[in-house]
């Protein structure tokens, strides 16, 4: 049986049944969502309330990047803020490397802000008076860390960005790509293990934005940082994360991987946004493969040492080139030296349609 490899287990964010809503009568919202279920709608007609974020529930691993994607209005953002206590969450917990936020202090709070986790807003707010260095070593200012000290850890930043060329230049001298760059730069200028990222490229061109968003998951990866990213952008998150949460009016309504949320939507909603998604490299074979008792059954004539071999990280469009130099209608998935499925022409179809292997017909 195949197993999919997992990253490392230790929880760096853990947001337990948060919500958030907006309003003078939150507290009467609250008592009368948990005694009558009411929904969003409700609880602004009933209380003049808004429902920002619903019984959420998240963890973020060391090492991931973890996506929270929706449309607007739907409390990605909201959701963003409550992870580093930028607004005070209604009900719930949220734990920061085993800290409850909502139980820190002011003093605590700006520690935890300060050293663990570090934020770019889609406005990035650069000082407009100040160099780039200047503005990449601003938090460590803040921080009193001394100038000589900070100047040389704010130009390491750069460099890991790109921008080592331009520490004397201010942002109005700077290209909008450029500027979320020093954005970055002074967040990671910090050293944080957490990086929240508010659809920091939203507003860029596209080729630009693509551009980012493979230098935002390299360098995060490389550095062994963890991310959460907001963005609407379905395949931004699928892209750069490594999970995705997608949001509908303030609720989770799926986490998975891109994988399991194009081949398995939650619901109508979910399906609807992976309609348009193509699956050739994002679907991979341990997804599309049926058992080999199955393959062994169905196709008894078949010596299953004869098919060609990939593995179960293989995609779609790499199976399809596999399948086309073989004279056999079957690729056999091997893992540890074992063939451990059986992907065929049909599954393959499957796969491109957003069909498991597991549905009751034959492959």
């Amino acid at each position: 049986m195949y197993t999919a490899m997992n990253g490392s287990s230790e929880i760096l964010i853990d947001c337990q049944s948060v919500w958030k809503i907006f309003g003078a009568r939150a507290h009467e919202a609250i008592k009368a969502l948990g005694a009558r279920g009411l929904s969003k709608k409700q609880v602004l007609q009933d209380f003049n309330c808004v429902v920002g974020v619903s019984d959420a529930s998240l963890q973020v691993r060391r090492g991931e990047i973890f996506c929270v994607m929706g449309l607007s209005g739907s409390g990605k953002s909201t959701l963003v803020r409550l992870l580093n206590r930028l607004i005070e969450p209604s009900l719930g917990k949220i734990v920061v490397k085993g800290k409850e936020i909502g139980t820190l202090n002011a003093a605590q709070l700006r520690e935890v802000r300060s050293r663990h986790i570090g934020m770019v807003f889609q406005s990035v707010a650069l000082l407009p008076n100040r160099t780039v260095l200047e503005n990449a070593a601003f938090g460590l200012e803040v921080r009193g860390v001394p100038k000589d000290e900070r100047n040389k850890t704010a130009r390491e930043a750069l460099a890991k960005v790109g921008l080592a060329d331009w520490t004397a230049r201010f942002p109005s001298e700077l290209s909008g790509g450029m500027q979320q760059r020093v954005g970055l730069a002074r967040a990671l200028a910090a050293d944080p293990e957490i990086i929240l990222m508010d659809e920091p490229f939203s507003a860029l061109d596209p080729l630009i934005r693509r551009q980012l968003q493979d230098e935002f998951r390299q360098l995060t990866k490389s550095l062994g940082k963890s991310g959460v990213f907001i963005t609407h952008d379905l395949e931004e998150a699928i892209r750069i994360g490594d999970r995705i949460a997608i949001m509908k009016d303030g609720v989770i309504v799926q986490v998975g991987t891109a994988e399991e949320i194009v081949t398995k939507p939650a619901d109508d909603y979910v399906s609807e946004f992976v309609s348009g998604i193509s699956r050739l490299h994002l679907v991979k074979a341990h997804s599309v493969m049926k058992s080999v008792a199955e393959f062994k059954m169905q196709q008894p004539g078949c010596n299953i040492d004869t098919l060609l071999r990939t593995s179960p990280e293989a995609d779609i469009g790499a199976l399809i080139d596999l399948t086309m130099q073989s004279d056999l209608d079957a690729v056999a998935v091997v893992e540890n030296g074992s063939v451990v499925g059986v992907v065929t022409t049909r599954g393959l179809l499957r796969g491109v349609a957003g069909t498991q292997s597991n549905v009751p017909a034959a492959a």
